[in-house]
């Protein structure tokens, strides 16, 4: 299990450093454990969160389903910041299943990346 770790966090390095982020287009960042996901829109060069969610509340669904309620929790908040341009920072993990549902929501919420 800790090669696997080890192996997620090197990927993570590598996307990190091939992504740029300004403070106009903040950093979506998904965090993907076995059983919830969670994201996050992160200021960069302020060093701050601007806004998170995560599928803690969601009752019994499926994980992709899951994955779409979050978004819809980030939008609000997107939307009240006035954010429509993203850096999708996928963290290492698979670009299918949770992170890949996530994503394709964001899209058709309105967010641009």
């Amino acid at each position: 299990m800790l090669q696997k770790q080890i192996n997620r966090l090197r990927r993570k390095v590598r996307v990190r450093a091939k992504i740029s982020w300004t403070a106009e287009r903040p950093r979506l960042s998904i965090f993907r454990s076995w059983t919830h996901i969670y994201a996050q829109l992160i200021d960069d060069v302020a060093g701050k969160t601007l806004a998170s969610a995560s599928d803690l509340k969601a009752d019994k669904a499926a994980n992709t389903e899951k994955a779409m309620l979050v978004w819809k929790d980030i939008a609000d908040a997107a939307k009240k910041l006035k954010i429509t341009n993203v850096v999708f920072d996928r963290g290492g993990f698979s670009y299918h299943g949770r992170v890949k549902a996530l994503a394709d929501a964001a899209r058709e919420g309105g967010l641009k990346f």
